[in-house]
C-alpha cells in the first residue's frame, strides 16, 4: 500500500509555504523603506510608455529673488482673491471654503487679524450661520495686468466681480484691492494644503482701495447684499 499524505497534512504544509513566503517578501520591503527614510532630499521618478535613452534631465534651484517666486506669488494672489470673493449657489462648498478651520483656504491662507475681518462681513455671517434667503452666485474675473507691485510683498489687485441671484443678474463692480504677502519660514504647512500653497504664504493685509474707480467707496464685496 503506497504512502500518501492526508488532504488535512497537505494544506497545512502549503499554508506553512505561502506564509513563509509572504514573511520574507515583508521583510524584503521593510528593508527597503528602512534604507529609504529619512526622506532628506528630493526623488524624482518618471512614468514612460516607452524607454528613452536620450533623455537628458537638469535640475535647476529656485532662488528666493527669481522671478519665478514673483510669478508664484502673483498666481497665490489669484487664488486667494477668488476663495474670499467668488460665491458658489452651493452654500456646502462655501462653507467648506470659508469655515474656521485650518484646512479651509481662506482660514489657511489669511493671517489671524485678516480672517477675523473677514468673518465680520455680512455674506460670511450669513453663510456661517444661518440658510440664506436667497441664491447667489458670483464669479470673480481678471484682466490682463490686473496685479501690479506696491512695494516689498506689496500688491495692489484689480478684478471684476458678477453676481446672479434668484431676480436675475446683479451690476458688474470692478474692485482694486490692496493686499501685503508674508511668508513665515518657521510655519508649519498643512498636509492638505501641501500642493495649494507649499510655501506658507499668508496674507497679512487685505485693504479695498476702491469700487469702480471712486477710492471713497470702500465697501466689500461681501458687504454688497
Amino acid at each position: 500500500m503506497q504512502n500518501r499524505i492526508e488532504p488535512p497534512i497537505l494544506l497545512s504544509r502549503l499554508m506553512t509555504l505561502v506564509l513563509a513566503t509572504a514573511m520574507v517578501v515583508l521583510g524584503v520591503m521593510v528593508l527597503t523603506l528602512y534604507k529609504m527614510f529619512p526622506l532628506n532630499r528630493p526623488q524624482i521618478f518618471f512614468l514612460m510608455t516607452r524607454p528613452s535613452h536620450t533623455l537628458q534631465v537638469t535640475l535647476h534651484e529656485m532662488p528666493p529673488a527669481d522671478k519665478n517666486l514673483d510669478l508664484y506669488k502673483r498666481s497665490f494672489i489669484r487664488e486667494y482673491i477668488k476663495a474670499r470673493n467668488e460665491i458658489s449657489a452651493n452654500i456646502n462648498v462655501m462653507r467648506k471654503k470659508w469655515t474656521n478651520t485650518p484646512g479651509a483656504a481662506v482660514r489657511a491662507w489669511s493671517s489671524d487679524e485678516v480672517f477675523n475681518d473677514f468673518a465680520q462681513t455680512r455674506m460670511w455671517t450669513a453663510l456661517m450661520n444661518e440658510v440664506p434667503g436667497f441664491e447667489l452666485k458670483c464669479p470673480v474675473e481678471f484682466e490682463t495686468g490686473a496685479i501690479t507691485p506696491r512695494g516689498k510683498d506689496m500688491y495692489a489687485v484689480k478684478f471684476r466681480q458678477f453676481c446672479e441671484n434668484s431676480d436675475g443678474q446683479v451690476a458688474a463692480k470692478d474692485y482694486t484691492i490692496v493686499l501685503r504677502l508674508e511668508i513665515d519660514e518657521s510655519a508649519k504647512v498643512q498636509w492638505t494644503d501641501r500642493l495649494n500653497n507649499p510655501l506658507g504664504i499668508r496674507v497679512s493685509q487685505y485693504t479695498i482701495e476702491s469700487v469702480d474707480g471712486d477710492t471713497e467707496d470702500k465697501t466689500d464685496p461681501l458687504n454688497r447684499f
